[in-house]
């Protein structure tokens, strides 16, 4: 998967928690590392994580967002700037249970927009084709990414069934939710 880039939108203050969330370690891994290590093991050959400054990421292109309190919308608009293949598929830095083969499983639907469905809730991972991207950063705003483009396109949009789990941390209880090695899916 070559053509395919891999986006961990990785800025975000975590304000309920009391921190950003990117340098969380997780399972004895650091949350954004493991977002790396998952897009890889789904076949990304190119990585982009958009980061706070001073968060240093291996295995990836790193863009800081240099006004990360504008929320997700722009860092997404970041991402997709700096990325170079024909689809993107994004992952957000605070969902553990989601891995590789969510991604997979999205990538392997060949439609302009294809999103996660996990029973009744979409989430992530997203991806989108090229020919999308300026229409999803110019209407990305805030803490919405994609969102206000699948509202606009529903047409394009196309759902497929995961099995991870995609709760986000958020709150110092969900942290000690995921804290057990046990819960965390590869």
């Amino acid at each position: 998967m070559s053509d395919v880039s891999g986006i961990v939108l990785a800025a975000g203050a975590g304000t309920r928690l009391g921190r950003p969330k990117a340098e969380l370690v997780v399972a004895g891994e650091r949350l954004v590392d493991r977002a790396v290590r998952v897009l890889r093991s789904a076949g990304c050959a190119e990585v982009v994580a958009v980061v706070r400054a001073g968060v240093e990421v291996d295995g990836a292109t790193v863009v800081v967002n240099p006004d990360p309190d504008r929320g997700m919308g722009s860092s997404l608009r970041l991402g997709l700037a700096s990325a170079s293949g024909d689809r993107a598929v994004i992952v957000l830095v605070d969902t553990p249970g989601i891995g590789a083969d969510e991604v997979r499983r999205v990538l392997d639907v060949s439609a302009p927009f294809v999103i996660a469905r996990y029973g009744e809730r979409r989430s992530h991972p997203v991806a989108i084709d090229r020919s999308h991207w300026a229409d999803v950063a110019a209407l990305a705003d805030g803490d919405e990414g994609a969102r206000p483009f699948m509202r606009a396109h529903p047409d394009l949009v196309t759902e497929v069934s995961c099995d991870g789990d995609p709760s986000d941390i958020d709150t110092p209880e969900d942290l000690a939710a995921w804290d057990d090695p046990a819960g965390v899916s590869p």
